[in-house]
């Protein structure tokens, strides 16, 4: 694999940077040597964060931690790309385009976890009622929902408000 790594708020040091090396070196296994990875550090208000994001074709394998020391984000973050690779694995063995990122080996092993298989335990169905995106949000906050389905008063077309990080909105316009 190929690392960039650069910090924000941080000078990165030669022991950070021999961590990056030996810790996310444990997933090398399952990438080709040509596959980059992006590591960047940041620190904001004593928050020691690292964000590792692994661009392939069409995809995107992303993690991020936040701790009080650096090294132990690294460990967390390593667990976290682990866990997201064996659950894509799944999805691209049959996906010749996404596969040419994997080594043959990983790719043909034999996984026995049923648990990442995807079943819709319940269904609901409701009236989508026609608002502003602003209506949207509040109504969102009242019931305690990440988001909220709606009809856009202005566009007459199906939205979805949704909360990201910081306390902000996003909002969803499908294109048709």
């Amino acid at each position: 694999m190929n690392y960039m790594i650069s910090g924000k708020n941080i000078d990165v040091t030669e022991g950070l940077k021999q961590a990056v090396y030996d810790k996310l070196g444990r997933l090398e296994k399952f990438f080709n040597e040509d596959t980059n990875a992006q590591v960047t550090f940041s620190v904001e208000k004593e928050r020691q964060k690292i964000e590792v994001t692994i661009p392939m074709k069409g995809h995107i394998i992303r993690a991020e931690q936040v701790s009080d020391d650096m090294y132990v984000s690294i460990d967390m973050v390593v667990e976290i790309i682990e866990r997201q690779v064996t659950r894509y694995k799944k999805r691209i063995v049959d996906q010749e385009q996404d596969a040419a990122f994997f080594q043959n080996q990983f790719l043909e092993e034999e996984d026995d976890s049923d648990a990442d298989d995807i079943s819709i335990i319940r269904s609901k169905r409701f009236a989508v009622k026609p608002m502003y995106p602003e209506d949207a949000c509040v109504q969102m906050e009242l019931l305690g929902h990440n988001f909220y389905v709606f009809r856009n008063a202005e566009t007459d077309e199906v939205n979805v408000v949704y909360k990201r990080k910081g306390n902000t909105y996003g909002l969803i316009e499908p294109e048709f």
